[in-house]
């Protein structure tokens, strides 16, 4: 495939339905995890125009920056802690409508308004997260987890 994104138009449901196949095109083949990280979420920032959109990978007792599109963001998080640290002690996904309501929300980007954090589990075990962030208030929802969701289950973790 040629590395140009369609970016569709219509409904969320209906862009979201347009990039999978062409993420799904991205991946195949390529074993190399990073590589296929730093797509997607080229792929979805490109799409929607989020704030910041990026991985997390578990690396011992943190969450570990790993590829990402948008502002600079903290390179470590403890678990348990914000909403990318619950979501791995909680193994699940945590739409956030604003984030300044979110008990212990870390504040990487001040623009940052609503999140949505996906929890990547191999074998029951939380690996990495994947985090977005809008600067719109009440951005994300279930058509977001629904696709989101979708979309982290075309990547090989190992």
């Amino acid at each position: 495939m040629a590395e140009d994104l369609h970016i569709a138009k219509g409904t969320k449901e209906a862009q979201y339905i347009a990039l999978i196949p062409q993420i799904a095109a991205l991946l195949e083949g390529e074993k190399h995890l990073i590589a296929n990280l730093a797509n997607v979420t080229a792929a979805l920032k490109q799409q929607f125009g989020w704030l910041w959109v990026g991985f997390y990978q578990v690396k011992g007792d943190q969450l570990v920056l790993g590829p990402f599109q948008g502002p600079i963001a903290c390179t470590r998080i403890n678990k348990g802690r914000g909403v990318c640290g619950t979501s791995w002690a909680e193994a699940k996904t945590i739409v956030v409508p604003e984030v300044s309501k979110f008990p212990g929300h870390i504040a990487c980007s001040s623009a940052s308004k609503s999140e949505i954090v996906i929890p990547i589990l191999v074998h029951g075990d939380v690996v990495a997260v994947l985090d977005v962030d809008s600067d719109k208030l009440d951005d994300f929802d279930a058509v977001d987890q629904k696709y989101l969701e979708e979309i982290i289950g075309l990547i090989k973790f190992k």
